[in-house]
């Protein structure tokens, strides 16, 4: 249950409590770095891994149109034996990107890798394959949304440096596709970072630039250096809240068909991404997976963009006829709850209640999901009743943001239609799923909402399903500050929504960071670890909250 306001400590005490380093980190590693002049300058990345394989990743940067590349890949630093060693091209057509298979590999053990091209060695990279077997403990960085305008991504350089993670879960929003007339329009002369190309991307020349640009920040570069990425994309890889059909920031007068936006969106992201091509009889958009982390975990994600989602609900359409409560019921009975609007795939759904029905049978105590987006009910509390804004009828200059969520409020209706509250009979689907395989206790790992979040999952009937930890964005503000609220008022939104959603135990849209997620066989921690600034690559992490959780009678559950 959410705590009451006298039970909390406010944010600036919370800070207080917390020992930070005595020193700023500096800029990512050099190690890490290519030089300017390299072949290599947008780096090397590992990831999509399993107990015998994991892609290599790296770019050329050339003006010919194919160049040979050699790579190698041993179990030390130094080379000295090396493992496996092959060769590769470069092509013009797949943008210079070159993807490599390293397999038969020994599960469970770290390996370094490296490139070769044009006269020169790139950096050296570590990565890991999963356990097969007996695993006592896992270490998972739980990231989301970097938005580059908004500041360098220090979250992933601290990633990079902490000693508890051994995989990066990244859930979605890798990159933006606005241009510089768009959202984050406002912070680009503080932090001196514009998008590339400056327009809004469409094309396949665009989304590749743009993955270009996110590929040369130091931090980015140190991470994905260091640590294997498992990934799942959301909407921005593509274009602002996507379905089936269309998406929210698409214009089909002016940017051409949906269709093959979406195509070119997706080559470029299996281009600049270190992920694994769809086995046979699947498409690129079936981006969903399951990995095994020995007998101690199963994590799968999730796909919910583009295979199996319906369109959002737009408030918009339906505002004028709410007038009253009842109004309110009908219009959450019958649109909301529209058991015809679905989230994801027949496909995907066969696929994840395969994996953690074999989870289950293999007796593995954890069953990870991989959630792109907000799965917990948020209910937008009524701030106007309780003083927290002004209302919004009454004063001629309120802001957009002030109106629209004192009118949610006032009708007790979901923050976002986008997220699983705008599909909660495909939830309670996605619950019914879980349950039938035996699984009452999901671990749900999830992105998005640029907040950091720990709540408690519950079915329609109360019934426990999981607890969900959600992080903040690497860089992205959450959506109090972003829209303009004070920090007081701001503060005071986070605490009402944990009073009026009793899934929601503790949120803060105060930071960016990335949450550290520890796993042994018996109990589970994770750690909310913010930033001290992105305004500035030196910078100082610390952790702003603590929760334990472990299992008990089947079910997953918080121990403080």
């Amino acid at each position: 249950m959410a705590l009451h306001f006298n039970r909390r400590q406010s944010l600036m005490a919370l800070l207080a409590s917390v020992a930070l380093p005595a020193t700023l980190y500096p800029a990512a590693d050099a190690g890490a770095r290519p030089a300017p002049s390299s072949p290599f300058r947008h780096g090397i990345a590992s990831g999509d891994p399993d107990q015998h394989s994991v892609i290599l990743w790296t770019r050329i940067t050339t003006d010919r149109p194919i160049v040979p590349v050699r790579w190698e890949i041993s179990l030390t630093p130094d080379f000295r034996t090396v493992t496996q060693k092959g060769s590769s091209i470069a092509h013009r057509d797949a943008d210079h990107v070159v993807k490599i298979l390293a397999a038969g590999l020994l599960p469970g053990r770290h390996y370094h890798y490296r490139f070769f091209a044009l006269g020169q060695t790139s950096p050296i990279g570590r990565t890991l394959t999963l356990a097969d077997g007996q695993l006592d403990r896992l270490g998972i960085a739980l990231t989301s949304c970097s938005n580059w305008v908004f500041g360098h991504f220090n979250a992933y350089d601290a990633i990079a440096r902490d000693p508890e993670i051994d995989f990066v879960l990244h859930t979605g929003d890798y990159i933006y596709e606005y241009g510089n007339d768009g959202w984050g329009a406002d912070v680009i002369k503080k932090t001196g970072r514009p998008h590339e190309p400056a327009h809004e991307i469409v094309s396949l020349a665009d989304y590749r630039l743009r993955h270009a640009q996110y590929k040369t920040d130091p931090g980015a570069q140190a991470m994905h250096a260091t640590h294997p990425l498992i990934a799942c994309w959301d909407d921005h890889e593509s274009a602002n809240n996507p379905w089936t059909g269309g998406a929210q920031n698409h214009q089909a007068a002016t940017e051409g068909s949906w269709a093959d936006r979406r195509a070119a969106a997706i080559r470029a992201y299996y281009e600049w991404m270190p992920v694994r091509e769809p086995g046979m009889g699947h498409s690129r958009m079936e981006f969903w997976r399951s990995y095994s982390f020995g007998d101690l975990a199963t994590l799968v994600t999730m796909e919910t963009r583009h295979t199996g989602r319906g369109e959002q609900v737009d408030y918009l359409k339906y505002a004028a006829g709410i007038k009253t409560k009842a109004d309110a019921e009908s219009f959450d009975r019958d649109v909301i709850w529209d058991p015809t609007r679905t989230m994801i795939s027949p496909a995907m759904e066969t696929f994840l209640k395969d994996h953690l029905a074999a989870s289950i049978n293999n007796h593995q105590p954890w069953r990870l999901i991989g959630n792109a987006i907000p799965m917990a009910r948020t209910l937008v509390p009524d701030v106007v009743a309780l003083g927290l804004i002004p209302d919004p009828e009454t004063k001629a200059d309120a802001t957009h943001a002030a109106r629209e969520l004192a009118w949610k409020g006032k009708w007790n209706l979901p923050f976002y239609t986008d997220t699983w509250d705008g599909y909660p009979a495909a939830r309670e689907r996605f619950y019914e799923l879980a349950a039938a395989t035996g699984a009452h206790d999901l671990l749900v790992l999830t992105g998005d909402s640029h907040s950091f979040w720990s709540n408690v999952l519950q079915d329609k009937s109360g019934a426990p399903v999981g607890i969900e930890l959600g992080t903040a964005g690497i860089t992205s503000p959450g959506d109090f500050v972003a829209s303009g609220f004070d920090p007081t008022t701001a503060e005071k939104l986070d605490r009402a929504f944990e009073v009026h959603n009793p899934e929601i135990r503790w949120t803060d849209n105060f930071h960016q960071g990335y949450v550290r997620v520890a796993l042994t066989r018996d109990a589970g921690r994770a750690d909310f670890v913010a930033m001290s600034t992105i305004l500035d690559r030196a910078y100082q992490p610390h952790v702003l909250r603590t929760y334990h959780f472990g299992r008990t009678d089947g079910h997953i559950l918080y121990r403080d």
